[in-house]
């Protein structure tokens, strides 16, 4: 299993540290994940016999929830708010399943082209779906947005050899189109000296051209052309972080 998770900027004019959030929701993500199965329960590797192991299969969206809850009970963590990508690759079965709430999200690449991307959630334009721990002086307030991790919209895919899966935050589809995320995938695979570091330098590459994306003012960006689609003027790209996790698929032999 891997994930995105992005804070909520908006929570600094609070006095909260949104960066809080996302690491303690990936932190209780990665505490439930590597206790359970991606799929069906399976026989343990260093077993001798076939006995089935007694595990438990744990969705996407299941991952999401339990984390939401874990957060919710974290006393370090007083507010905040998150969008969330969890995936899930079977590595018996090659199927890949995906839960996305909010605006990051997951591209596969087969054959170099893009093959599936994930559509954002959002209210509105720029303010994604989130899931959110509400300070108690705020929890009267209704016009909070809250989301459920059941509005986790999810997704499932046979995944095949040669495939490319990218999960991102905002900060790369914000600045970086899908055409050019092939560009520099193909061009980082080709020119990967090391076959086990092509997904880091896949990974690498993806964040470095959209750091270089978001400060061109006489670029034409994603953010641009979505905020243009709602009459708001904006030039250029859009400054934000940028987190990019990337798996190349290999089929074992």
């Amino acid at each position: 299993s891997f994930g995105v998770a992005d804070g909520v900027g908006a929570w600094v004019q609070s006095g909260i540290d949104p960066s809080l959030f996302s690491q303690a929701l990936c932190y209780h993500a990665h505490r439930y994940t590597k206790n359970a199965w991606a799929g069906e329960p399976e026989t343990e590797p260093g077993d001798f016999y076939d006995e089935p192991v007694e595990g438990w299969e744990l969705t996407p969206q299941e991952c999401i929830e339990l984390s939401h809850g874990g957060v919710l009970r974290e006393r370090v963590v007083e507010a905040g708010s998150s969008t969330i990508c969890i995936l899930n690759l079977n590595t018996r079965t090659g199927v890949l399943r995906a839960a996305n709430l909010g605006d990051s999200g997951f591209s596969i690449l087969r054959s170099l082209n893009i093959a599936y991307t994930q559509p954002p959630q959002t209210h509105f334009f720029n303010c994604p779906f989130q899931l959110a721990k509400l300070p108690s002086r705020l929890r009267r307030y209704s016009g909070a947005y809250v989301d459920s991790p059941k509005q986790a919209a999810t997704y499932t895919s046979q995944l095949r050899g040669g495939d490319v899966v990218i999960a991102y935050t905002d900060g790369l589809a914000d600045n970086v189109f899908p055409s050019e995320i092939s560009t520099v995938v193909s061009l980082a695979m080709r020119q990967s000296t090391q076959e086990e570091q092509q997904a880091q330098d896949i990974a690498d590459r993806l964040v470095e051209y959209a750091r270089t994306c978001m400060f061109k003012k006489d670029r034409v960006s994603p953010f641009e052309k979505s905020a243009s689609r709602e009459g708001i003027f904006y030039r250029g790209g859009k400054v934000d972080d940028v987190t990019v996790v990337v798996a190349v698929v290999e089929e074992c032999q």
